[in-house]
């Protein structure tokens, strides 16, 4: 049957980063499409007043304005935060959530309190040093260890911007608990050592109404595994009934 999905691209990415996956699903006869939030269609626009509560009107706005009903939100990464809050904020509109290697929105929490208190202030300083812009990681990076070729890793690297710093700096808002949704989680196993994963996502194992799958990918699923992903995508929205 038909779903509406709705992808929302990792930091630094734009809309581009989900194509090929957009593409696979509209071929399964799905309604598809992929956003670029606020900041990140280019590296020299003003993200001074880009946060996260932007991001995440910027999707509910998309939510309203296409008037989307019974929708799959689908974030990575990142805008894991982004997709659980327009969940929470949108039931009448969203009916499932997937986060792909995302991070998990806590009320009152922002992204950065998963990392250690170190590395934690080491990120707010280079957001602070690159004009409120989290800069985005080489090649090597992107690529060590994730199953992306070489070509893969510059292609994804050539189009990066610098992500808005605030947005992974200021806290979440939940109106109810995340074990209150109907959710996803997919687990990319090359970004994992021995399979572990975040306490946080770990322990939403035992709600009934999460479901977890695990890709044979790194990071960048949509760009190493994008059949896959697909595929996969559209197995947890024909489930979802």
């Amino acid at each position: 049957m038909k779903r509406a999905f709705v992808l929302i691209p990792g930091p630094w990415m734009g809309a581009w980063v989900w194509e090929p996956v957009v593409r696979r699903l509209r071929q399964r006869g799905h309604v598809a499409r992929a956003i670029t939030l606020q900041g990140l269609d280019t590296a020299d626009t003003d993200v001074s007043g880009v946060g996260l509560e932007t991001h995440v009107s910027d999707v509910l706005a998309i939510l309203e304005k296409e008037d989307l009903h019974d929708v799959v939100v689908v974030g990575h990464s990142y805008s894991g935060l982004v997709a659980g809050q327009v969940a929470d904020r949108a039931r009448d509109r969203v009916s499932h959530t997937v986060f792909v290697e995302a991070f998990l929105p806590h009320d009152g929490k922002s992204m950065l309190h998963v990392f250690p208190e170190r590395q934690r202030a080491d990120e707010l300083r280079l957001i602070a040093d690159n004009e409120g812009r989290w800069p985005a990681p080489d090649a090597t990076v992107v690529a060590e260890g994730q199953g992306l070729t070489t070509r893969q890793a510059l292609w994804l690297t050539r189009r990066f911007v610098g992500h808005p710093g605030r947005t992974i700096a200021e806290p979440a808002a939940l109106t109810r608990p995340l074990t209150r949704q109907r959710a996803s989680y997919v687990i990319c196993s090359k970004e994992h050592f021995a399979g572990r994963v975040s306490a946080d996502v770990s322990a939403m194992r035992t709600v009934p109404t999460w479901d977890f799958h695990t890709l044979d990918t790194g990071h960048w699923p949509m760009v190493s595994a994008p059949a896959q992903l697909a595929a996969l995508l559209a197995d947890i929205a024909d489930r979802d009934r």
